[in-house]
């Protein structure tokens, strides 16, 4: 909880949100996960990207992240983040929540930077 209320005074929303994962995940995220989201700037492009294994950032086809900038980002992430989707209205992080207060910096970074 004190992760959750940190994030909302850094100004980063979060909300328990059901996810249907990829068979082909590692290891299968719970049901039920954490979405830290920021709102997007206008214009930008939609992507998404699965954690498979610590820093390994694949799309639906399991291809790897090409744009060395955005894998350079991806990889700084915790571990425990399952996923990041980037559509036209917001950029989201679906996480673990471990790793207290360091984890955290690096998810709100990460969304700060990018959105």
């Amino acid at each position: 909880m004190d992760t959750r209320l940190l994030a909302r005074r850094l100004g980063v929303a979060m909300q328990l949100t059901p996810q249907e994962w990829p068979y082909w995940l590692v290891s299968q995220p719970p049901g039920s996960c954490p979405q830290y989201y920021l709102v997007r700037r206008q214009g930008k492009d939609s992507w998404c990207y699965w954690q498979m294994e610590p820093g390994q950032w694949v799309n639906k086809w399991r291809e790897p992240c090409e744009s060395a900038s955005l894998l350079t980002q991806l990889q700084a992430l915790p571990p425990d983040v399952f996923k990041v989707d980037a559509n036209e209205q917001m950029l989201s992080v679906y996480w673990g929540e471990r790793g207290g207060k360091e984890a955290l910096s690096k998810v709100v970074e990460f969304l700060q930077s990018t959105a």
